[in-house]
């Protein structure tokens, strides 16, 4: 499949390329392809993985069974401090709630990357929970957690895409505004 960003070809504009597929993320200058190295795609959205979150209580930040990789609940923490706390609604808005699930997410792979050794183990993201500290009734949950879903899809191209669930809530660990839990198939 081929997509074209602003009326040209992506490949047009890039230079030759070898995948199989290209497809535009709306907002993101960067080509996915399914050739590309996942830590190759966060180098060039310019992101760089933090060091992986420690556990904050009894439990362990990922299990792997057989091919699976279930991680445990990432906070939007960076340089060891909260980037975003309050509820959606009232401290933060839905675009400031998404960042916070996006962060989330870096921490998630950085978990990865820790179990694994690289990204390029992955061979998708299966499921991915997102919570949500929100004001009662807020019904925009999966704007929010978009922000965590649309940063594995850059990662990742098509292997990216996931089965989702996006919940609000009354309250996160340390007055989070967002966690998000993933699993993951690993290659090998």
């Amino acid at each position: 499949m081929r997509r074209r960003w602003a009326g040209e070809c992506v490949e047009q504009r890039d230079g030759p390329c070898n995948a199989s597929f290209c497809f535009e993320i709306p907002g993101s200058p960067a080509r996915v392809g399914a050739m590309n190295n996942p830590e190759t795609q966060l180098a060039a959205l310019g992101l760089v993985l933090p060091p992986p979150p420690a556990a904050a209580g009894s439990y362990v930040p990922s299990v792997r069974t057989g091919n699976l990789l279930y991680c445990a609940g990432t906070l939007p923490i960076v340089d060891g401090r909260l980037t975003h706390t309050g509820p959606v609604g009232r401290e933060q808005t839905v675009e400031s709630g998404a960042k916070a699930a996006e962060a989330c997410a870096l921490n998630t792979l950085a978990n990865v990357k820790a179990a694994l050794g690289s990204l390029d183990r992955v061979a998708r993201v299966v499921f991915v929970s997102g919570f949500v500290n929100a004001v009662d009734g807020f019904a925009d949950s999966p704007a929010v957690i978009n922000g965590a879903s649309d940063l594995f899809v850059r990662v990742f191209g098509e292997a990216g895409r996931h089965a989702r669930a996006a919940v609000a809530v009354n309250g996160l660990p340390r007055g989070a505004t967002a966690e998000v839990q993933a699993v993951f198939e690993v290659r090998g």
